[in-house]
């Protein structure tokens, strides 16, 4: 269980030791957030560290206005789609390419076990997903976050938010049965 007081205290009396604490406790979790939206494990890599420069760089300006792994969450989460989004920008992948890349990068990484079939069309089931339904999923799924605290992380009504895993859910099934 993170301790999150303890960080900001540590934050505030000594930056470095402060800084170090939040990394311990949130680059395991944050990194594999990031993985499951970005798939290729050096773009997770370049994605964390700009996460973390970013947290390092706004730390005084945090004013505890949500939880801390919020805060964290959702600068992960807009810089994870910037990665995404600058590549439709750059004119190197359309937008409709995207999950077709996104794929691609799965069937060429060790992020699953390529022996479990299921765990394969699971993985590309939520790959499918577009873009909003796929950050649901994901938060509430692996990350097991309340929709309150996912609410905050995507700027979204809660009603919306179920309405999307629900939806997710009902894709990612269909997907599975019928591919």
């Amino acid at each position: 269980m993170i301790n999150e007081n303890k960080i900001r205290e540590a934050c505030t009396s000594n930056r470095e030791r402060g800084f170090k604490m939040l990394m311990d406790a949130f680059q395991e979790p944050i990194y594999n957030y990031i993985r499951r939206l970005v798939v290729s494990h050096e773009d997770a890599e370049d994605v964390l560290q700009e996460v973390f420069i970013r947290v390092f760089r706004h730390l005084e300006q945090f004013r505890s206005e949500s939880s801390l792994s919020t805060w964290i969450y959702r600068i992960a989460t807009n810089e994870s789609l910037r990665l995404l989004n600058g590549r439709k920008e750059e004119g190197t992948i359309a937008s409709e390419e995207i999950q077709e890349e996104l794929m691609s990068k799965l069937q060429a990484s060790d992020y699953i076990d390529y022996e479990n079939g299921l765990a394969v069309k699971f993985q590309e089931a939520i790959l499918s997903l577009p873009e909003k339904q796929r950050l649901v999923f994901n938060l509430r799924y692996y990350d097991e976050l309340e929709y309150e605290e996912i609410a905050r992380i995507l700027d979204s009504k809660v009603d919306t938010l179920k309405v999307n895993y629900h939806y997710a859910k009902d894709k990612i099934k269909e997907y599975i049965l019928n591919r």
